[in-house]
């Protein structure tokens, strides 16, 4: 039922997809008779289920992957899928209902100075953070891109709800000092038949929920139906007043 983990894996994948359209080397390490092609080197800024897909694709291509997130318990899910976590000792933010919570300031300072020396070296950066109701955090500041090589890509998931990057722009592709800033808008509809078929089971399964006899049944104590319920038998259950 969860759709916003079906779409977030399918985004995942594609945003590699897209980085590896963009860049202008390939990902898998190469020995040939005219030389060596040393493999790509990406960054991701996230490791949810968006994040973590988009790890296992880039690995799966060949490429050096290291990432970073606020939740220091993401730490072994990047290396199940034989990624490198970059670590903010120190400071931690944690999660709360399964998504980050909003980093402090001291906490993105520490993580600008942990992955500042990975930013220069990569090849391809892919950006996931949100924050549920708010500006996405900016990761990547105009400093930060002037350290990034020429050439390289930055793949912006977050540029619908403001930009993870301080110069992305939602929808558009720009370049910036030689760097090219991909401002992505609706990842999952560039693989619209899986995404669909997900969709379409997402809510299914609610359905099967909410009328399993085949008519609506509303159980309130049901935490997803509850959740669902905005108002109920004339009463507002949820209100942002």
């Amino acid at each position: 039922m969860d759709i916003l983990s079906s779409q977030a894996n399918l985004a995942g994948y594609r945003a590699v997809i897209e980085g590896a359209y963009h860049l202008d080397r390939i990902f898998p390490l190469l020995m040939t008779a005219a030389g060596t092609v040393t493999p790509a080197k990406v960054l991701i800024f996230g490791v949810g289920v968006a994040g973590l897909q988009a790890i296992a694709t880039a690995k799966r291509l060949g490429a050096v992957v290291e990432a970073t997130d606020v939740r220091p318990e993401t730490k072994e899910q990047v290396e199940s899928l034989g990624g490198k976590f970059i670590e903010v000792k120190g400071v931690e933010v944690g999660s709360e209902g399964g998504y980050a919570k909003e980093a402090s300031e001291e906490y993105r300072k520490a993580q600008r100075e942990a992955v500042n020396q990975s930013l220069a070296k990569s090849d391809l950066v892919i950006t996931t953070a949100l924050v549920p109701g708010k500006k996405a955090p900016v990761l990547i500041d105009d400093e930060q891109l002037a350290l990034m090589k020429n050439g390289s890509v930055i793949i912006d998931m977050a540029a619908e709800q403001g930009g993870n990057c301080s110069q992305s722009k939602p929808g558009e592709i720009i370049s910036v000092n030689g760097v090219k800033i991909v401002g992505s808008v609706n990842m999952p509809a560039a693989v619209s038949g899986n995404a669909s078929d997900l969709f379409a089971r997402n809510i299914w399964e609610l359905l099967k929920l909410i009328g399993p006899k085949g008519q609506i049944e509303l159980d309130e104590k049901d935490e997803i139906v509850d959740g669902c319920l905005i108002t109920h038998q004339g009463k507002i259950r949820k209100s942002d007043s």
